[in-house]
């Protein structure tokens, strides 16, 4: 097995929604807003050489809108995710399989692309992987998350015919399910309804894909909770579980959106579970 760190490109978003309720002074000394309180973000994703599977885990906003609508995310940088695949000797045709660990836009946008007017499977030979409680709170979104849902990113998935389920059937976020022998798959609820979070097994090691649960290594801290989740509350005690959790058993997080560390490490302090070491994923 061979693990690629895969960044699809970098964008901008606000620092309070990221933020939630932890006051600027706090946040700005680790994520430096611009003059519109827009903070860098990555888009990374992660590739997975498994045998004779080649596992994406997520794939970005993609490049299928119009201007208007990547002008509210100022989108910067030459990342793409061909070009970060290309640079490892794979193209988007390789992909055997793509998680989607939810339907956002930043996270599954790059899912589906434009062929004159079509609507078409970027992943022409990919199944692509989601949950049917996601899908469907995703496909019938409430009001306050509808802008993150775009149905061309969504619909035209299920109607390629290559869409299949992965099932939650846990409780608590420690619980896994399992994606083949390497990879098992937790479930949070707080961000958005079964957002799935992959747990690989890479070189003795354990690593979590850590996608909006703790988007950036400046979200290790309880309260340091977005704005953007569904269910706050929630989230802060699946984070209070998969921290213990994941320090106890010594894995290592990769972070989706974190412009600057690609991986880190945890410890036990004196406030609580917090970063040991950040490092690239390549140096594991």
């Amino acid at each position: 097995m061979q693990l690629y760190s895969i960044n699809t490109g970098n964008f901008k978003l606000d620092g309070g929604a990221m933020f939630g309720v932890v006051p600027k002074v706090l946040w700005n000394k680790l994520c430096p807003a611009n003059s519109n309180n827009l903070i860098d973000m990555a888009m990374r994703s992660l590739l997975i050489e498994d045998e004779e599977r080649l596992i994406l885990i997520d794939n970005g906003i993609g490049n299928k809108q119009d201007a208007k609508f990547y002008s509210h995310y100022e989108l910067y940088g030459d990342d793409s995710l061909d070009k970060s695949l290309a640079q490892y000797g794979f193209h988007r045709n390789d992909i055997t399989d793509v998680i989607l660990t939810h339907l956002h836009f930043d996270h599954c946008g790059g899912s589906i692309e434009k062929e004159g007017e079509k609507l078409m499977p970027a992943f022409k030979n990919a199944i692509y992987w989601s949950n049917e409680k996601h899908w469907k709170w995703a496909t019938e979104p409430n009001a306050r998350e509808k802008a993150s849902f775009l149905k061309e990113n969504i619909l035209p998935i299920q109607e390629s015919g290559q869409l299949q389920w992965i099932e939650n059937n846990t409780r608590i976020i420690s619980e896994k399910v399992a994606f083949n022998e390497n990879i098992s798959i937790r479930f949070a609820e707080g961000h958005t309804a079964s957002m799935m979070l992959p747990h690989i097994q890479y070189k003795n090691k354990s690593i979590i894909f850590a996608a909006d649960l703790i988007p950036m290594a400046a979200h290790i801290p309880l309260p340091y909770v977005m704005a953007y989740d569904m269910f706050p509350l929630t989230t802060l005690e699946e984070k209070k579980i998969f921290l213990e959790d994941a320090v106890s058993n010594d894995c290592i997080l990769f972070f989706e959106h974190d412009p600057v560390n690609e991986c880190g490490s945890l410890q036990r302090t004196e406030k609580g579970v917090r970063i040991n070491n950040l490092f690239k994923l390549s140096e594991v």
